[in-house]
Protein backbone atom coordinates (compact mmCIF):
# COMPACT_ATOMS: atom_id res chain seq x y z
CA UNK A 1 0.00 0.00 0.00
CA UNK A 2 1.30 3.91 -0.74
CA UNK A 3 0.85 6.16 2.23
CA UNK A 4 0.18 9.41 0.67
CA UNK A 5 -0.17 12.77 2.54
CA UNK A 6 -1.83 15.72 0.31
CA UNK A 7 -0.86 19.12 1.49
CA UNK A 8 -3.14 22.16 0.25
CA UNK A 9 -4.56 25.51 1.68
CA UNK A 10 -7.41 24.87 0.06
CA UNK A 11 -10.00 21.98 1.92
CA UNK A 12 -11.64 21.45 -1.97
CA UNK A 13 -8.85 20.36 -3.37
CA UNK A 14 -7.68 18.00 -0.19
CA UNK A 15 -11.15 16.40 -0.26
CA UNK A 16 -10.74 15.92 -3.97
CA UNK A 17 -7.47 14.34 -3.92
CA UNK A 18 -8.17 12.35 -1.95
CA UNK A 19 -11.63 11.32 -2.60
CA UNK A 20 -9.82 10.20 -6.05
CA UNK A 21 -6.64 8.27 -4.49
CA UNK A 22 -8.56 6.44 -2.25
CA UNK A 23 -10.67 4.96 -4.76
CA UNK A 24 -7.43 3.20 -5.99
CA UNK A 25 -6.71 -0.44 -4.55
CA UNK A 26 -2.88 0.25 -3.48
CA UNK A 27 -2.99 3.63 -2.45
CA UNK A 28 -3.93 5.23 1.05
CA UNK A 29 -4.25 9.09 1.72
CA UNK A 30 -2.90 8.92 5.37
CA UNK A 31 -4.00 12.48 6.11
CA UNK A 32 -4.90 15.76 3.97
CA UNK A 33 -3.02 19.42 5.76
CA UNK A 34 -2.71 22.68 5.27
CA UNK A 35 1.10 23.74 5.02
CA UNK A 36 1.50 24.98 8.34
CA UNK A 37 0.30 21.15 10.04
CA UNK A 38 3.11 19.48 6.89
CA UNK A 39 6.17 18.90 8.82
CA UNK A 40 4.90 17.70 11.98
CA UNK A 41 2.02 15.22 10.16
CA UNK A 42 5.06 13.55 8.01
CA UNK A 43 7.21 13.23 11.19
CA UNK A 44 3.91 11.54 12.61
CA UNK A 45 2.51 9.07 9.79
CA UNK A 46 5.74 8.55 7.38
CA UNK A 47 3.97 8.67 4.64
CA UNK A 48 5.92 7.30 1.50
CA UNK A 49 4.57 10.37 -1.11
CA UNK A 50 3.70 14.54 -0.23
CA UNK A 51 1.84 16.09 -2.76
CA UNK A 52 3.06 19.39 -1.97
CA UNK A 53 1.08 22.75 -2.82
CA UNK A 54 3.71 25.19 -4.04
CA UNK A 55 2.08 28.29 -3.37
CA UNK A 56 0.02 28.51 0.71
CA UNK A 57 -0.61 31.50 2.74
CA UNK A 58 0.46 29.74 5.78
CA UNK A 59 3.72 28.71 4.63
CA UNK A 60 5.45 28.54 1.39
CA UNK A 61 5.26 24.85 -0.10
CA UNK A 62 9.14 25.59 -1.63
CA UNK A 63 9.80 26.17 2.37
CA UNK A 64 8.08 22.94 3.22
CA UNK A 65 9.87 20.90 0.64
CA UNK A 66 13.31 22.59 2.32
CA UNK A 67 12.39 20.94 5.65
CA UNK A 68 11.24 17.31 4.65
CA UNK A 69 14.16 17.03 2.63
CA UNK A 70 16.38 17.76 5.48
CA UNK A 71 14.66 14.84 7.24
CA UNK A 72 16.32 11.80 7.97
CA UNK A 73 14.52 9.32 5.51
CA UNK A 74 12.29 12.06 3.54
CA UNK A 75 9.37 11.22 1.60
CA UNK A 76 9.23 11.44 -1.98
CA UNK A 77 7.83 14.95 -2.97
CA UNK A 78 5.75 15.97 -5.99
CA UNK A 79 4.76 19.91 -5.88
CA UNK A 80 1.14 20.81 -6.75
CA UNK A 81 0.56 24.11 -8.25
CA UNK A 82 -1.98 25.78 -10.77
CA UNK A 83 0.84 27.60 -12.56
CA UNK A 84 3.71 25.94 -14.56
CA UNK A 85 6.11 28.99 -15.24
CA UNK A 86 9.47 28.01 -15.58
CA UNK A 87 9.98 29.82 -12.42
CA UNK A 88 8.32 27.24 -10.12
CA UNK A 89 9.36 24.52 -12.51
CA UNK A 90 12.83 25.12 -11.85
CA UNK A 91 13.12 25.75 -8.12
CA UNK A 92 10.78 23.13 -7.06
CA UNK A 93 13.34 20.57 -9.23
CA UNK A 94 16.00 22.08 -8.33
CA UNK A 95 15.39 22.19 -4.39
CA UNK A 96 14.48 18.13 -4.34
CA UNK A 97 11.02 17.67 -5.68
CA UNK A 98 10.71 14.52 -7.40
CA UNK A 99 7.60 15.84 -9.42
CA UNK A 100 5.68 18.96 -10.37
CA UNK A 101 1.84 17.98 -11.31
CA UNK A 102 -0.77 21.05 -12.11
CA UNK A 103 -4.05 20.38 -10.29
CA UNK A 104 -5.76 20.18 -13.03
CA UNK A 105 -3.81 16.78 -13.78
CA UNK A 106 -6.75 14.32 -15.06
CA UNK A 107 -8.06 12.27 -12.12
CA UNK A 108 -7.36 9.15 -14.00
CA UNK A 109 -3.49 9.94 -14.25
CA UNK A 110 -3.24 10.79 -10.97
CA UNK A 111 -3.03 7.40 -9.18
CA UNK A 112 -0.60 6.43 -12.06
CA UNK A 113 1.54 9.13 -11.35
CA UNK A 114 1.95 8.37 -7.49
CA UNK A 115 2.34 4.79 -8.54
CA UNK A 116 5.29 6.33 -10.46
CA UNK A 117 6.44 8.64 -7.44
CA UNK A 118 6.59 5.81 -4.93
CA UNK A 119 8.48 3.49 -7.14
CA UNK A 120 10.96 6.50 -7.79
CA UNK A 121 10.07 7.82 -10.78
CA UNK A 122 9.60 10.87 -11.86
CA UNK A 123 6.17 12.40 -12.30
CA UNK A 124 5.67 15.65 -14.40
CA UNK A 125 2.16 16.44 -15.57
CA UNK A 126 2.37 17.05 -19.66
CA UNK A 127 2.87 20.70 -19.59
CA UNK A 128 5.63 20.50 -17.02
CA UNK A 129 7.17 18.18 -19.56
CA UNK A 130 6.92 20.46 -22.09
CA UNK A 131 8.56 23.47 -20.25
CA UNK A 132 11.28 21.40 -18.92
CA UNK A 133 12.14 20.05 -22.30
CA UNK A 134 12.04 23.60 -23.90
CA UNK A 135 14.02 25.46 -21.61
CA UNK A 136 16.31 23.28 -19.40
CA UNK A 137 16.97 20.49 -21.83
CA UNK A 138 17.39 23.13 -25.64
CA UNK A 139 21.03 23.85 -24.17
CA UNK A 140 22.32 23.40 -27.88
CA UNK A 141 24.73 20.76 -27.23
CA UNK A 142 26.90 19.89 -24.52
CA UNK A 143 27.26 21.52 -21.17
CA UNK A 144 31.06 20.82 -20.22
CA UNK A 145 30.25 21.03 -16.46
CA UNK A 146 27.65 17.99 -16.65
CA UNK A 147 29.92 16.65 -19.03
CA UNK A 148 32.78 16.83 -16.09
CA UNK A 149 29.97 15.41 -13.52
CA UNK A 150 29.23 12.68 -15.60
CA UNK A 151 33.11 11.49 -16.14
CA UNK A 152 32.63 10.73 -12.33
CA UNK A 153 30.53 8.03 -13.17
CA UNK A 154 31.18 4.48 -13.32
CA UNK A 155 30.34 2.45 -16.60
CA UNK A 156 27.56 0.60 -14.38
CA UNK A 157 26.65 3.98 -13.01
CA UNK A 158 26.09 5.47 -16.63
CA UNK A 159 23.70 2.63 -17.57
CA UNK A 160 21.45 3.02 -14.63
CA UNK A 161 21.38 7.19 -15.21
CA UNK A 162 20.40 6.47 -18.22
CA UNK A 163 17.63 4.12 -17.66
CA UNK A 164 16.47 6.48 -14.84
CA UNK A 165 16.31 9.72 -17.30
CA UNK A 166 14.37 7.35 -19.13
CA UNK A 167 11.88 7.11 -16.21
CA UNK A 168 12.08 3.46 -15.41
CA UNK A 169 11.79 3.02 -11.68
CA UNK A 170 14.33 0.97 -9.55
CA UNK A 171 12.54 -2.21 -10.04
CA UNK A 172 12.68 -2.16 -13.90
CA UNK A 173 16.25 -1.07 -13.79
CA UNK A 174 17.09 -3.79 -12.16
CA UNK A 175 15.46 -6.34 -14.84
CA UNK A 176 17.38 -4.59 -17.69
CA UNK A 177 20.85 -4.52 -15.96
CA UNK A 178 20.02 -7.99 -14.36
CA UNK A 179 20.79 -6.38 -11.23
CA UNK A 180 18.95 -6.69 -7.73
CA UNK A 181 16.53 -3.80 -6.78
CA UNK A 182 18.76 -3.01 -4.00
CA UNK A 183 21.81 -3.28 -5.71
CA UNK A 184 20.20 -0.70 -8.39
CA UNK A 185 19.34 1.96 -5.03
CA UNK A 186 23.15 1.81 -4.20
CA UNK A 187 23.84 2.81 -7.78
CA UNK A 188 21.18 5.16 -7.83
CA UNK A 189 22.52 7.02 -4.26
CA UNK A 190 25.87 6.81 -5.46
CA UNK A 191 24.66 8.86 -9.02
CA UNK A 192 22.98 11.27 -6.56
CA UNK A 193 26.34 12.29 -4.63
CA UNK A 194 28.78 12.19 -7.77
CA UNK A 195 26.28 14.05 -9.83
CA UNK A 196 25.72 16.74 -6.66
CA UNK A 197 22.13 16.54 -6.93
CA UNK A 198 19.25 15.16 -5.06
CA UNK A 199 16.37 14.10 -7.27
CA UNK A 200 16.07 11.81 -10.70
CA UNK A 201 14.85 14.89 -12.52
CA UNK A 202 17.58 16.90 -11.91
CA UNK A 203 20.29 13.86 -12.69
CA UNK A 204 17.79 13.50 -15.91
CA UNK A 205 19.02 17.39 -16.88
CA UNK A 206 22.97 16.36 -16.31
CA UNK A 207 22.30 13.44 -18.48
CA UNK A 208 20.58 15.23 -20.89
CA UNK A 209 23.25 18.02 -20.93
CA UNK A 210 26.04 15.36 -20.90
CA UNK A 211 25.10 13.73 -24.38
CA UNK A 212 24.49 10.28 -22.23
CA UNK A 213 21.10 9.70 -23.56
CA UNK A 214 22.37 9.20 -26.73
CA UNK A 215 23.93 6.10 -25.69
CA UNK A 216 22.74 2.76 -27.73
CA UNK A 217 22.27 0.50 -25.72
CA UNK A 218 22.27 0.43 -21.82
CA UNK A 219 21.13 -3.52 -21.34
CA UNK A 220 24.72 -4.44 -22.01
CA UNK A 221 26.78 -1.41 -20.06
CA UNK A 222 29.24 -2.38 -16.87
Amino acid sequence: MIRVLVVDDEALVRTGFSHILNAADDIEVLSAVSGGQAVRTVRELRPDVVLLDIRMPDVDGLTVLAELRRLQDPPVVAMLTTFDTDEYVATALRSGAAGFLLKDTDPEQLPHLVRTLAEGGPALSSKVTRTVVDGYLDAGGRDPSAVRLAARLTERERAVLVLMADGLANNDIGERLHLSTGTVKGHVSAVFGKLEVSSRVQAALIAERAGLLASPDVEDAG
